[in-house]
């Protein structure tokens, strides 16, 4: 089974303030400080993922949705852009791509 990991903590939380326009927010939970999509989903990377490049094949990407950007999205700071396997645009944090879980109610 191929393992994920949250993707960011607590330390991210200063440098996260900085960005205006960011297109995940960190929430509380029970676990601590997670990163989010704005409608409350957890972000996770991938562990077999490298720095700017997805290597979540098709099935992966069936449990692990990538968070997938939108046309006009810009990078900014930590956040970039890489294409899935499937070569759809997707957001990453410090070159890491980021997904949701397909089984998750709310982070």
């Amino acid at each position: 089974m191929k393992t994920f990991l949250i993707a960011l903590g607590v330390a991210a939380v200063t440098s996260w303030t900085a960005f205006a326009a960011e297109p995940g927010k960190m929430v509380d939970t029970k676990m601590g400080k997670v990163m989010a999509t704005d409608t409350g989903m957890t972000l996770y990377t991938f562990d077999k993922d490298t720095k700017g490049k997805s290597n979540c094949d098709a099935d992966c990407l069936k449990k692990w949705p990538a968070f997938h950007a939108a046309a006009n999205a810009k990078a900014d700071g930590e956040w970039s852009l890489v294409k899935d396997t499937a070569g759809k645009q997707m957001w990453a944090y410090d070159g890491k791509p980021l997904y949701t879980y397909a089984e998750d109610t709310k982070a």
